[in-house]
């Protein structure tokens, strides 16, 4: 029966993405000394991406996989030295592997000039001789006693479990592996073949018991298994005494028997265990498509709304008395927790650890460090913090820009630093964290700081701001997140053309999320990207203006509070302020920045909420606060089109459309019209 390898072929692709990242996180770690199960487990995941290749018939993948194996396999059995070439050349072959499974999933040819070349450089690497290699060929030169006395013929029963064919593997390709290692002879045990009818293609219901007979150690009969050993029940004997075999003529062959020539084998707990193991591991995990998990959240967020729909309509109903109010009211609080856990659970879907970011990193240190000749320890915590799927694509970029900005500018070379009175090795910190339903992500560095006088001298020189104007030692440091702003005193590969930080910056914005940098000169810096968890749902306050509702992200306020007279102060130019704590921030008056004719604008008869973006503060001016409310985000790019100062819609509980707030969008608006009515018409 011939099978369709082509349904399975998403799954190897993502498996051999998974494997490659277990490479060279391994590789990293090899640095610093030899670790026997961290080469074990880089080996097993190249034997796998080798054994996969080779079944779907990718023999470009098998064949240079195939190279890179063998020398793990010194090192692994400790012919070999872990040293730093050898780390660098494993590590620019799983780049280019990387490169050939991204083609197989784009449908790009291979360039096969460069396979040959790094394939070369590892054939190369394997004939020369490392002195471990070299201690090892005199030690087999004089062979000990243990090995000349001649335990040469071994005893091998493999059984398989049942769905050992549905995961891609095939018993005749290992029988065959055993066979290149020497004389084989092998016996099926067909005593659980079913009747023909009652029999499932795709079960393995066959056994075999094997003699191996030639100058072989366990460890070479049990890598022929290293990709079922999961899968099966496997049993390996040294056997003392030469067994009578079948002829060597067909040392390969499945010799089925009617009349065994052993007595049947009887099923062994090992295989029962083995199999119940192997049923809980699969059924405790499903693959789906993402595609199918949006469509579910979505609806998810539409039955949130329906709820909030019914939760207003019974509030009515409740207020007109009757008999069945109080068993509605209570059925509705049922519905309405229902509904919330159910949100919850499914937002969890989505949510992935954060780790899937922060593991590009070791890499990248590494790499750059050699090149910029910096010696740096990164350090990274907080791995498994759990942030949903978009934020965590989107988010890789900033952070990439944002760690070679630190090694960059940040940290000195170790010359610098131990004239400065500081150790030679520099130290960079990634951390992620959750706090107040947000995740908080750190970038840390024990480097040089910013100098604050040259980022004012840059800015005055680019006119970003006036030689009246008095900053705050913050508000400078974030200048730097300003377009076309870099005080790098000349341009290289890495940075000093002035595009970045401020991508970054309207990157982390567009997620609803916020960035700020705080350093101290000589003693490092800290950039902060606060980040909502998903982008699915909001955590809103709910503000009035006039007779028309606005949702304010909770993430911007820091406090809302009723407006005293005292504390005002007109400027020139019909420009409010408001003294906040040691500072005075702008008013933003909301009825004129949207266009909406309502509202109050007596400043005493309001609200005003203070918020924060962008290092900076600012007032919103509001008439009431109606109280905090989770709400589905609806984008108004694709239902109407994009508003500037607005980041999305909802729907409330009534039906009507509220729309969501872009707090930094709404004070770059101010700072280019300020309070002038009609601003941005969007209220109606």
């Amino acid at each position: 029966m011939s099978m369709d390898l082509s349904e399975f072929l998403d799954v190897f692709l993502e498996e051999c993405f998974e494997g490659l990242e277990v490479m060279e996180s391994g590789l990293l770690n090899l640095d610093a000394g030899t670790d026997l199960e961290e080469i074990n487990t880089i080996f097993r995941a190249a034997h796998s991406i080798k054994g996969g290749s080779a079944a779907f018939g990718f023999e470009h993948i098998s064949g240079f996989t195939h190279v890179m194996e063998t020398l793990l396999d010194e090192l692994r059995n400790g012919s070999r030295q872990v040293d730093r070439e050898t780390v660098d050349l494993l590590l620019a072959s799983v780049d280019l592997l990387k490169e050939m499974v991204e083609g197989l999933a784009d449908d790009q040819v291979p360039d096969e000039s460069r396979i040959a070349e790094l394939k070369t450089a590892l054939e190369n690497a394997l004939k020369t001789d490392s002195p471990t290699t070299r201690d090892k060929a005199t030690q087999e030169a004089s062979p000990t006693p243990e090995q000349t006395s001649e335990n040469s013929c071994w005893k091998i029963r493999f059984a398989p479990c049942a769905d050992l064919y549905r995961e891609g593997n095939d018993p005749l390709r290992i029988l065959e592996a055993l066979a290149e290692l020497g004389e084989l002879t092998v016996v099926t045990d067909s005593g659980k073949l079913p009747p023909l009818d009652d029999m499932d293609p795709t079960t393995c219901y066959l056994q075999w018991e094997a003699t191996l007979k030639g100058d072989i150690t366990e460890e070479q009969i049990r890598e022929a298994f290293i990709w079922v050993e999961n899968n099966c029940s496997l049993e390996i004997h040294p056997m003392e005494t030469k067994p009578d075999t079948t002829p060597a003529s067909a040392p390969v062959a499945s010799v089925p028997s009617s009349e065994p020539a052993s007595p049947p084998i009887v099923e062994k707990k090992p295989v029962a265990a083995t199999k119940e193991t192997k049923t809980s591991r699969e059924s405790s995990s499903i693959r789906v498509s993402i595609e199918k998990v949006d469509l579910l959240i979505n609806l998810v967020g539409e039955l949130v709304i329906t709820q909030s729909m019914l939760n207003q309509v019974g509030a009515s109903l409740v207020q007109q008395g009757g008999p069945e109010s109080e068993a509605l009211l209570t059925g509705l609080a049922q519905l309405e927790r229902n509904t919330r856990e159910l949100q919850e659970n499914m937002l969890q879907i989505r949510m992935l650890p954060i780790s899937v970011a922060f593991n590009r990193f070791p890499r990248l240190v590494r790499d750059l460090c050699n090149k910029m000749g910096k010696d740096v320890d990164l350090v990274l915590t907080g791995e498994q913090t759990e942030v949903d799927k978009t934020v965590l694509e989107k988010i890789g970029d900033p952070l990439v820009h944002l760690v070679r900005n630190s090694l960059d500018h940040g940290l000195e070379t170790p010359e610098a630093r131990k004239a400065a009175g500081k150790p030679e090795q520099g130290r960079l910190e990634l951390s992620a964290q959750h706090e107040s339903g947000n995740i908080v992500i750190r970038i840390s560095d024990d480097g040089a700081g910013l100098n604050r006088k040259k980022i004012l001298e840059k800015a005055l020189e680019n006119g970003l701001i006036s030689d009246k104007e008095e900053l705050s030692g913050e508000r400078i440091d974030n200048l730097i997140f300003q377009p076309g702003f870099s005080t790098a005193d000349k341009v290289s590969d890495l940075s000093g053309r002035g595009v970045g930080m401020d991508v970054v910056k309207r990157n982390i914005n567009d997620l609803g999320g916020t960035v700020s940098i705080h350093s101290h000169e000589g003693q490092g810096s800290t950039v902060v990207i606060r980040l909502p968890l998903t982008l699915a749902i909001l955590d809103g306050q709910l503000a009035t203006i006039g007779g028309d509702t606005y949702i304010l992200p909770l993430i911007s306020i820091v406090e809302s509070l009723q407006i005293r007279q005292e504390n005002l102060q007109r400027m020139a130019g019909a420009a409010e302020l408001y003294r906040f704590r040691d500072e005075y921030i702008p008013i933003i008056r909301l009825n004129n920045l949207l266009g909406n004719s309502g509202g109050t604008h007596d400043l005493e008869q309001g609200l005003l909420v203070v918020v924060e973006a962008e290092g900076q503060h600012a007032g919103l001016f509001v008439d009431r606060l109606q109280g905090q409310q989770q709400v589905v985000i609806k984008s108004l790019e694709t239902n109407f089109q994009q508003l500037d100062g607005v980041s999305g819609a909802t729907i409330l509980g009534d039906g009507r459309v509220a729309l969501i707030l872009d707090i930094p969008g709404l004070i770059h608006l101010f700072h280019m019209k300020g309070n002038q009515p009609a601003a941005l018409a969007v209220a109606s």
